[in-house]
């Protein structure tokens, strides 16, 4: 039966209006959400509790109801959770101090910021979460110190960044007063808008260059930090009120629906979790170890010793004892299973045979382990020799890893002495031959030498090994090392390759200089992930996960490219 024209014509409009109303969804899921933005103050304090606290609370409502957004405030931590975090644009860390959240609320923070979301910290923000390094680079920089006797001081606050919202309308030279941060090492990825003067005030341990306003996108969402906000007058000051909620304004940014498909962070069990088994101890230095797939853990001591822990039988055993040269830190130190190994065989290892003068060598060595678990010392393959100096403050690398294409790579350390230059970068061009181990420049800068690298090749069945595309340096590129797929490390202690996207990841030890000096900052230690190949300058392809206070290396800044020597 046919149905008349105006219920035709109502069918029709009644599906043009559902396909309109599953559009207008869909683009919500990704596009503006409904209602007014949204703001979470969160003022929870583990450590020194600020007085301003409150005040910041009330002016930052006041802000909300004269611009537009709503605000919640709340010092509750069980609030750090999806279904919560998912209807702020921003949250704000109002003076928080100490440890303020438990591993699965962290979670929950991280998987809000990767989706979207927004980050305020205000003044004591810096003095929260030591023990979060992702935290440390949301935020940007952590508490060092700050003056005493008093701690409030008036000072200079140099604003150098006026296009930022933040920072639109305040004077060129802004006089305030307020309790003025020392800071940790700063995240590389901040942008600075404005800097402390310390001829301004006495107390400042920065230097010429003393961040105090910051912001940077991270992880897939926005970051504002400003050092203010310690005094209860802050929240009555027109210009820092003005200044705070620029900050608040870039961190909420256009209030789009957050996108947890692209949050990837995964709750870490509590430490107390886990539990210990000592499987052997008493040993010489362990350098490395490697696991084959039937259980049995083959590992390496600097004096020789590579040794077998069977975890079926619990039983552990002397594999072979090398005859090994120790001089500056050399001996046994890497080893892996080639990835056949259960049909070959094959064990890797990185070793100084005994010597009595310069050039100490480190053998990249294949062997096949005997069925009794023993070495056929006959059956070993030198791949490559890297040549290394007595005086070279320990610095070998010497770790080993596979990729899914069975790729072999080789950490290298720089071969070089430290502390005539201060535990800053060995840089000494003084003729003769006692300085040449001094100088970093003909080792890890140097693109015709092994140290200071971290090596790629594929192994051949042959005992000998091919390039694989995609290194640093075509192969027949005049003054170069084909093998070579990072360089300008100082010491890649050990490094390791995810299986399954082949990307890198190493520990650096660097410069073990104990402050920041005109040179350099501070030393720090790193753990870094490396994508393609490329030069540890901090930018071209190496991305620092980690950040460790009283470590040891520090990446160069942006633009300050190492120098490439051909020797």
């Amino acid at each position: 039966m046919l149905l008349p024209k105006s219920n035709s014509i109502f069918k029709t409009g009644s599906l043009a209006l559902v396909i309109l109303a599953f559009i207008l969804c869909s683009a919500g899921i990704s596009g503006n959400r409904a209602g007014k933005l949204k703001v979470l103050v969160f003022s929870r304090t583990k450590g020194w509790k600020h007085t301003s606290i409150p005040y910041g609370i009330a002016a930052i409502r006041k802000l909300g109801i004269e611009n537009g957004f709503d605000v919640d405030t709340t010092t509750n931590a069980t609030l750090f959770n999806e279904p919560n975090l998912k209807q702020y644009a921003a949250v704000i860390f109002n003076c928080t101090t100490g440890n303020v959240l438990n591993a699965e609320q962290q979670t929950a923070f991280e998987r809000y910021i990767q989706a979207g979301g927004g980050y305020v910290g205000i003044h004591s923000a810096a003095d929260t979460e030591y023990d979060w390094p992702w935290y440390d680079k949301l935020m940007g920089a952590h508490f060092s110190s700050h003056p005493h006797n008093p701690n409030v001081r008036k000072a200079t606050v140099e604003v150098t960044d006026k296009s930022h919202i933040s920072m639109k309308g305040l004077p060129d030279k802004w006089e305030r007063t307020d309790e003025w941060y020392n800071y940790k090492s700063f995240y590389s990825g901040i942008n600075i808008l404005a800097y402390l003067d310390e001829n301004s005030y006495e107390g400042g341990t920065n230097g010429a260059k003393h961040p105090i306003a910051w912001y940077h996108e991270f992880d897939g969402g926005r970051a504002f930090y400003t050092g203010g906000g310690h005094e209860d007058s802050s929240y009555t000051e027109p210009l820092f009120l003005q200044h705070l909620l620029g900050g608040i304004r870039y961190a909420m940014g256009e209030n789009v629906t957050l996108d947890f498909s692209k949050s990837y962070a995964k709750v870490i069990p509590e430490q107390n979790r886990f539990v210990k088994t000592v499987l052997v101890n008493d040993l010489n230095a362990p350098m490395e170890l490697a696991v084959a797939e039937d259980g049995r853990i083959f590992f390496t001591e600097m004096n020789g010793k590579l040794s077998l822990y069977d975890t079926k039988t619990n039983k552990y055993a002397l594999v072979h004892k090398f005859q090994v040269a120790m001089i500056g830190g050399t001996g046994l130190m890497g080893v892996t299973l080639d990835p056949g190994f259960s049909r070959n065989h094959y064990i890797y290892l990185y070793y100084s045979p005994p010597v009595l003068d310069e050039p100490i060598d480190f053998n990249l060595s294949r062997f096949t382990l005997n069925p009794d678990n023993t070495l056929n010392l006959s059956s070993e393959k030198v791949l490559l020799k890297v040549p290394v100096q007595k005086v070279s403050g320990a610095h070998h690398g010497g770790s080993l890893a596979w990729d899914k294409n069975g790729n072999l790579y080789l950490s290298t350390g720089d071969s070089s002495s430290p502390f005539p230059s201060d535990g800053y970068a060995p840089i000494d061009e003084r003729s003769g031959s006692e300085y040449y181990s001094l100088d970093s420049q003909r080792s890890s800068a140097n693109t015709n030498d092994f140290k200071g690298k971290v090596l790629r090749i594929h192994p051949e069945a042959d005992g000998s090994y091919t390039i694989p595309e995609g290194n640093l340096f075509p192969k027949g590129t005049a003054g170069t090392k084909p093998e070579i797929y990072v360089m300008g490390c100082r010491n890649p202690y050990r490094i390791a390759v995810n299986p399954h996207s082949s990307v890198l990841y190493w520990g650096e030890i660097g410069p073990d200089a104990g402050k920041t000096a005109f040179r350099a900052q501070e030393g720090m230690m790193n753990l870094i992930r490396q994508k393609k190949q490329g030069i540890m300058d901090g930018r071209i392809s190496s991305e620092i996960i980690t950040l460790m206070p009283n470590g040891i290396l520090q990446l160069k800044p942006p633009g300050q490219n190492l120098l490439l020597k051909h020797q």
